[in-house]
């Protein structure tokens, strides 16, 4: 991610909405329901109730703040999900907090998502030269083998979201872990998201001559989609990590994932990727419209959330712009004009989308 992306502990409470001619990239109106009143109560009372119900819900929001927890979910991957958690002055504590299975964050889980450190752990962060060290209570000892990397992602991806977090050292009851407690992977240095998340390395003959890119795929069901980051392994003669992220994304994910790419396999770019003052503009051939023949000059919002997470990660991109045949003249779904550069939103997964 880059560092301007992430979020200011001492901040933690605001989120800019990141627009696209008018509309956030992954925002959407919330409609209310409209109740009639029973018959007894008259207008002016319902106005009342009404009145008081909205100071409630502002008084709610004003006393919590959306956090990105990365969580499990239903087929084992570990996925960023933004939920309101009460407000605080030691939100990374918090945060983790609320990783802990059977823990506050029960109530608030989204369907087949899960915490990952285990039920009953305890926690305290100090951070310190942008170093956060954790430690756990001997509880954290408690989890299966194949959970390991998984709470080592989830720890890290969630403290590294905030500005003052670059990386993360282990400790259970105060002594520093050399080795994860369980699989025993080594732990020589700090965590960070350089380590990669879900990371895949299928059809990797020689990792020694690869590096890491992560790029984000769809998972979950019809309309309830959500964006689920993947660190792949590329070639260490691929010059433009920008077009390898492009051509991640275009061969998918796999058969057998239970993971899904909107990007047809016959997308390509017809000129190198442009960047200038953090915006890299990419010029696609027609094959990335929605329709087969072109003729609607749409682009798929899943297809463009997944090319600005993924790209965004990247250092120094902060916004995609997108042409086709050299042209500007596309639209997203809600027919919304794509002149403008489209920018990575503040949180992921807000369930807005």
């Amino acid at each position: 991610m880059s560092k301007n992306k992430k979020l200011t502990i001492l901040s933690a409470a605001f989120v800019s909405t990141v627009m696209l001619s008018g509309c956030g990239l992954f925002g959407g109106d919330s409609g209310k329901e409209s109740v009639d009143p029973p018959q007894e109560t008259t207008y002016t009372d319902n106005a009342a109730e009404e009145t008081a119900a909205k100071a409630g819900e502002e008084a709610t929001a004003a006393d919590s703040m959306p956090i990105e927890l990365y969580l499990v979910d239903k087929d084992g991957f570990v996925v960023p999900q933004t939920l309101n958690i009460p407000k605080t002055n030691s939100v990374a504590k918090e945060s983790l907090e609320y990783l802990v299975k059977d823990g506050p964050v029960t109530e608030m889980l989204p369907n087949g998502f899960q915490g990952v450190l285990p039920a009953g752990t305890s926690v305290s962060v100090n951070i310190k030269d942008k170093v956060a060290t954790v430690d756990f209570s001997k509880e954290f000892n408690d989890y299966e083998a194949s959970d390991e990397s998984k709470i080592m992602q989830s720890i890290t991806w969630t403290l590294t979201q905030f500005d003052t977090i670059d990386s993360v050292k282990l400790q259970v009851n105060g002594k520093e872990l050399k080795e994860m407690p369980v699989a025993k992977t080594p732990l020589q240095s700090t965590l960070t998201r350089a380590d990669g998340i879900n990371i895949d390395t299928k059809d990797v003959a020689d990792i020694t001559n690869t590096k890491p890119l992560t790029v984000y795929y769809v998972g979950g069901e019809t309309g309830e989609y959500y964006y689920v980051p993947v660190t792949k392994r590329v070639s260490n003669s691929e010059e433009n990590n920008i077009a390898a992220a492009v051509g991640e994304l275009a061969e998918g994910p796999g058969t057998g994932s239970a993971l899904a790419t909107f990007m047809e396999q016959d997308v390509a770019l017809l000129d190198d990727p442009v960047v200038t003052d953090g915006k890299v503009t990419l010029n696609f051939n027609e094959s990335i419209y929605n329709s087969a023949d072109g003729e609607e000059k749409t682009v798929s919002d899943d297809l463009l959330n997944s090319l600005v997470l993924s790209l965004t990660e990247q250092e120094g991109i902060e916004s995609v712009a997108i042409t086709v045949n050299g042209e500007q003249d596309l639209v997203n779904e809600e027919g919304k004009s794509l002149t403008e550069p489209v920018s990575r939103p503040e949180k992921v997964n807000t369930g807005s989308f």
